[in-house]
């Protein structure tokens, strides 16, 4: 398709229009080359190139959390321990060790 190309108007926030451009100016890369590439990726996804969900609590952040959150697991733990579903940090690497070879 060299030599034959198609217009794409959009409407885009000043803010993160300047900052993707400083980021791609960074790569070396244009905006126009950013935007065929992620055209491309749709066509070959067959869909967006990347998951599109509404974000949600994180538990493995616990820098989110609340101190009710907080306790809940730590009390989980408390639990497992006391029930004896818990290994100590040296049957844990000695398992992962096994099961990778090392």
């Amino acid at each position: 398709m060299a030599g034959k190309s198609a217009n794409l108007y959009v409407r885009i926030e000043p803010e993160v229009k300047e900052e993707a451009e400083q980021i791609l100016s960074s790569l070396g890369v244009s905006s126009s080359t950013a935007i065929n590439m992620f055209y491309k990726q749709i066509i070959f996804c067959g869909g967006l190139p990347f998951e599109v969900k509404l974000p949600g609590p994180s538990h493995l952040d616990m820098t989110q959390w609340t101190d009710e959150q907080f306790a809940e697991e730590i009390e989980k733990g408390f639990q497992a321990i006391r029930e004896g579903r818990s290994q100590s940090a040296e049957e844990v690497f000695k398992e992962i060790r096994e099961e990778f070879g090392w």
